[in-house]
């Protein structure tokens, strides 16, 4: 990836979601954050990750709203970014935050299901591995 893809990349994601946060208002849209963008080396493609909170509709009625002013958002950021030829933008979910947050309650749970002996082995373990790996 070359530098003027990552600056452009960064400015993308950095633009659009301030776009989407203050020129879009459909009603459709739930809560959105951006969390990354990838962009073909020709500048002619982006794929735009988005974390949608909320339930499976709500999540289709967001991308869909997004899918919609994709054009407009298209141009802008074009505009913006002094691009000759403005990038198709595509919207993908990232579910990487909701995937990292069910990890995290099965750890949780994992944890308060250990025996105090069985917990602190896991702890020496641990130690051991951080220590080996240092």
């Amino acid at each position: 990836m070359t530098m003027r893809q990552e600056k452009i990349q960064e400015q993308l994601v950095h633009e659009v979601s301030e776009m989407i946060q203050r020129d879009l208002k459909d009603p459709r849209l739930g809560f959105i954050t951006l969390t990354g963008a990838e962009i073909s080396r020709d500048l002619r493609h982006a794929k735009v990750f988005v974390s949608v909170m909320g339930d499976d509709e709500g999540k289709k009625q967001t991308m869909k709203a997004l899918q919609g002013a994709s054009g407009l958002l298209r141009g802008e950021f074009a505009r913006r970014a002094h691009l000759r030829v403005a990038p198709e933008l595509e919207f993908v979910i990232d579910d990487g935050i909701a995937r990292g947050q069910r990890i995290f309650e099965l750890l949780h749970s994992v944890e308060a299901d250990l025996k105090p002996r069985e917990l602190e082995a896991l702890e020496t373990a641990l130690a051991a591995v951080e220590t080996h790996t240092k």
